[in-house]
């Protein structure tokens, strides 16, 4: 005869089911208004960095600024783009922490490349500017928005190297602000969420950034720097529709910043004062222009694209 053997209850299944969306499907519910996969679609939330104590005393040297600066009209003019865009229904956010020996913080463009999906939090190339990206981090979280990259290791990279054209769109830059590896880490990302036209753009040696020699008016009008920007980027983007304006003037190019605009919405722009030629093309071609006058922030060799890092569009 067997002895008894007491009966044991089986182990239950699963009773948490994971919840099969993205999080673009989420991001209104759970973290809120945020995503950009474009540089014209409707403006609604921007982040800056309102000049603090690092603007103060510092040497303009050392930090590749044209010349010293008169403080009280730096400010003022950040104040009056910031002006600009929260008159037009814009909702400016900033960066309240900063070290205090980095005074290109002003142009926070460059610490984020914002996605669809969040941010990308970048790694500056640059000695001088290194360690501003921790603010960048700290305010996004402070926020709500989500942070789905840190450019980390040995790779650098800056956001101005990143130009949407639509969802599944970008110019992408590599040069002396992004090395290879940075590059590949945000096209990796990028790749993963669904962007499958990488437009590669190799920045010219001289300049630094994607915004000082291209940039979106509307969703079919571009300026450019044209001999500055690679045949086979233009080429890639005639083929998309864009139409593309030369920027006629060297000197708005290259000193008064020109093609360094914003888009409020598409059609409508406002850019550097002091550029009259490239302003008359733009409107020739559609585009109502607000021009602001920024001279003495231009002396950081940046201007409004710069300054303005992108946290809502559409």
């Amino acid at each position: 005869m067997r002895d008894y053997i007491n009966d044991i209850d089986a182990l239950p299944g699963e009773k948490w089911f994971g919840k099969e969306s993205t999080i673009e499907e989420d991001m209104k519910e759970l973290w809120g208004e945020w995503g950009v996969s474009s540089e014209v679609e409707k403006l609604s939330s921007v982040i800056m960095r309102k000049p603090g104590a690092e603007i103060d005393d510092f040497s303009w040297e050392q930090v590749r600024f044209k010349g010293p600066i008169d403080v009280g009209k730096f400010r003022a003019q950040h104040d009056a783009l910031a002006k600009i865009y929260k008159d037009h229904g814009i909702r400016v956010n900033y960066i309240e922490e900063q070290r205090k020996d980095k005074p290109n913080a002003v142009f926070c463009r460059d610490l984020l490349l914002m996605t669809p999906e969040g941010a990308i939090v970048t790694r500056p190339a640059m000695e001088a500017r290194r360690g501003e990206e921790r603010y960048m981090a700290k305010a996004l979280a402070d926020l709500g928005v989500p942070i789905i990259r840190t450019v980390c290791g040995g790779a650098t990279f800056e956001g101005a190297m990143g130009l949407w054209i639509d969802r599944h769109t970008i110019v992408l830059a590599s040069g002396v602000r992004t090395n290879r590896e940075g590059y590949e880490m945000v096209e990796a990302e990028l790749r993963r969420m669904g962007v499958n036209d990488i437009i590669h753009m190799q920045i010219p040696y001289g300049h630094a950034h994607i915004d000082g020699l291209l940039n979106m008016a509307s969703e079919d009008v571009a300026m450019i720097h044209a001999s500055q920007v690679p045949y086979d980027v233009c080429d890639s983007l005639k083929k998309k529709g864009i139409k593309l304006l030369e920027c006629p003037s060297r000197l708005e190019a290259k000193e008064t910043l020109a093609i360094n605009f914003v888009a409020i919405e598409p059609g409508l722009i406002v850019m550097p004062e002091g550029n009259p030629r490239s302003r008359e093309l733009l409107e020739k071609n559609g585009i109502k222009v607000i021009s602001v006058d920024i001279s003495e922030i231009l002396k950081g060799y940046g201007a409004m694209h710069c300054m303005t890092g992108f946290l809502k569009r559409g």
